[in-house]
């Protein structure tokens, strides 16, 4: 007769423990590989974020005439007064930055002739970029121009741009001694 060898009760309870431990650090590990991926996906979407805000306001003002007003008071603010980088299908736009102090929020207000604080009559598109922002600032010297944008607990990003003339404010004096001073007339082609 063959003897069987079975495995005894004692021996399915231990390989049982062993299982439920194995099982506990496999549920561990996962749970921690879940919260990486759902760290690392909010990092890449805010990353996301301020990246596409960079880019608009790159392309903003790479596509200006120039004519840029940096305000620093209580707030800060650039406006470009003409870009024809519009999200709103205008052909040519007037375009602000405005940080509002309500929760440090940025703001991207695009329309046509409005003056801030915007009124309700005006025709505009405000598009809300960035809560809890810590820095916006906008440096200007010569034809550079520097922009710093920092979110709450987030590292700064920011680009500079160099060639950008922007028009200078000049007195104009009503008795012009100096003719070389004036532009010339523009002159048009004649059709042959």
């Amino acid at each position: 007769m063959l003897k069987h060898k079975a495995f005894t009760l004692l021996e399915v309870l231990i390989s049982i423990a062993l299982l439920t431990l194995v099982m506990l650090a496999l549920n561990r590990s996962v749970a921690i590989l879940r919260d990486s991926n759902t760290h690392l996906f909010d990092y890449l979407k805010s990353a996301k974020t301020e990246t596409k805000v960079l880019n608009t306001l790159y392309r903003d003002i790479i596509a200006s005439d120039g004519n840029l007003t940096i305000s620093k008071d209580d707030f800060s603010r650039l406006c470009i007064e003409k870009t024809v980088n519009s999200l709103y299908e205008l052909p040519v736009a007037k375009v602000c930055w405005v940080v509002l102090k309500q929760e440090n929020t940025l703001l991207r207000i695009e329309g046509n002739n409005y003056s801030l604080p915007v009124g309700y009559e005006e025709e505009v598109e405000a598009d809300l970029l960035v809560k809890d922002l810590e820095v916006f600032d906008v440096y200007h010297e010569k034809d550079k121009i520097m922009v710093l944008i920092k979110e709450r607990s987030k590292e700064a990003a920011g680009f500079m741009l160099q060639g950008i003339t922007m028009p200078e404010i000049k007195k104009r004096d009503n008795n012009l001694t100096n003719p070389s001073s004036v532009p010339p007339p523009l002159q048009t082609p004649r059709p042959n």
